[in-house]
């Protein structure tokens, strides 16, 4: 099962730290990583996404847990009926809501992030929650968090790199 939680802070410097510690935990195993951003909006309301591979020239993840989390990501941040979606992006659309993602959590996100705030968002396959909330805490903010059963997570990650065992 894999956590998602969501940091939000009003200010970007102080996501940022959160970021840099959150990577932290990682290196001493408090956290293991499926994906991580910082989620940034800017005066004017346009969203920002830093990841890793951006900041740092970390390594990337592999293609299947990336697509994941970039549809999990986006479809967090994003604004539902932004655009036409085709019936396969309509596929894991559902297969996110039944994910535990539901509406309600992306409301809860997107409020979060208001023009000039920033949100630290994690998926994570791993959290010692004492250890990750102990090294959080110095940086305030409001978290949010739900939880992807490990089965609906293997299936978006099935059909995602299109082995669906359900056909």
């Amino acid at each position: 099962m894999s956590e998602l939680i969501v940091l939000g802070y009003e200010d970007r410097a102080v996501a940022n730290r959160a970021f840099a510690a959150v990577q932290k935990l990682e290196d001493s195993h408090v956290v293991e990583l499926t994906g991580i951003a910082v989620v940034s909006v800017d005066a004017d309301g346009e969203t920002h996404v830093d990841t890793p591979a951006r900041r740092e020239g970390r390594v990337a993840l592999s293609a299947t847990a990336g697509a994941l989390w970039g549809m999990v990501l986006g479809m967090i941040i994003l604004t539902p009926g932004i655009g036409v979606v085709g019936a396969a992006v309509g596929g894991l659309i559902g297969k996110l809501s039944q994910m535990g993602v539901d509406n309600k959590f992306r409301d809860k996100v997107r409020s979060l992030l208001a023009p000039g705030s920033s949100a630290v968002v994690i998926m994570a396959s791993k959290v010692d929650e004492d250890r990750f909330a102990a090294a959080m805490e110095e940086f305030g903010g409001t978290v949010l968090k739900t939880s992807l059963p490990e089965e609906s997570e293997r299936e978006l990650a099935e059909q995602l790199a299109g082995t669906d065992s359900t056909d």
